[in-house]
């Protein structure tokens, strides 16, 4: 089973990079973007065969480790 979990910045919290990202395209001409977010992306290959408990497992590893729950926020998609 494969897990993706997206990671992002909570709202009202800085994201510099983002910030940096939508200068640079501004500055290369790409006219019209009001905001631009950076996160991260994690793709897991799992040998649980179990959807809910492969959930459970995801969303503890996504809470002790692979998100700052304090500052992001996180979505679990199981395939």
């Amino acid at each position: 089973m494969k897990a993706r979990i997206h990671v992002t910045l909570k709202n009202g919290v800085l994201d510099p990079q983002g910030k940096a990202i939508e200068h640079a395209l501004g500055n290369m001409g790409f006219d019209g973007i009001n905001q631009a977010r950076q996160g991260k992306f994690i793709e897991l290959d799992l040998s649980e065969t179990d959807r809910d408990k492969a959930e459970t497992m995801v969303d503890e590893m996504c809470r002790k480790l692979l998100a700052n729950t304090v500052i992001e926020n996180y979505s679990i998609e199981l395939e």
